[in-house]
């Protein structure tokens, strides 16, 4: 954690406004952290509000038309040749537990999944959830991206009301 407070520290908080919006797009990637990380760091290295949450957004959205596409693919090669098999059963058997309410809502359970602010939701789950399910890809993105950009707004219109509290 150290490192990562150091990260900020030295090359986000006095960085320029172009390495900023970098450093944001880049958080917003990972896996874990997503948009629900990237907006508080943000909101703390001085980022315009507006800036932040578009380059949050477009930063968690890169990587859900690759999870959608390949994710399921590059599980039955992994498993074909026994790289991993254990921590990929795991990661399916983890998505599919978490996939049993969205099986009949479909969308609308997607994007209320992904939009729900928790540890263990987001974007890269809600592409391999409709991966493995095998919902269709051009509806699943969509409302994918609709539940970031709630979430999005959710986490944004929190973190900036603070300020006037």
């Amino acid at each position: 954690m150290k490192s990562f407070n150091e990260f900020i520290k030295v090359s986000l908080l006095g960085a320029p406004l172009l390495n900023k919006m970098f450093g944001i797009f880049l958080i917003s990637m990972l896996p874990v952290v997503e948009l629900r990380g990237a907006i508080p760091v943000g909101a703390a290295i001085g980022l315009p509000w507006y800036l932040n949450m578009i380059v949050s957004i477009v930063g968690n959205l890169l990587p859900v038309p690759f999870v959608l596409l390949f994710s399921v693919k590059a599980f039955e090669f992994m498993k074909k040749h026994n790289i991993l098999v254990k921590f990929i059963e795991k990661i399916e058997n983890r998505a599919k537990k978490r996939s049993e309410g969205l099986a009949t809502g479909e969308f609308i359970g997607l994007m209320l999944f992904v939009a729900i602010p928790f540890p263990g939701t987001g974007a890269w789950t809600g592409a391999l959830i409709a991966a493995l399910l095998q919902f269709e890809r051009k509806r699943s993105f969509i409302y994918i991206t609709l539940g970031i950009d709630s979430c999005s707004n959710y986490d944004s219109g929190i973190l900036w009301c603070n300020k006037f509290i």
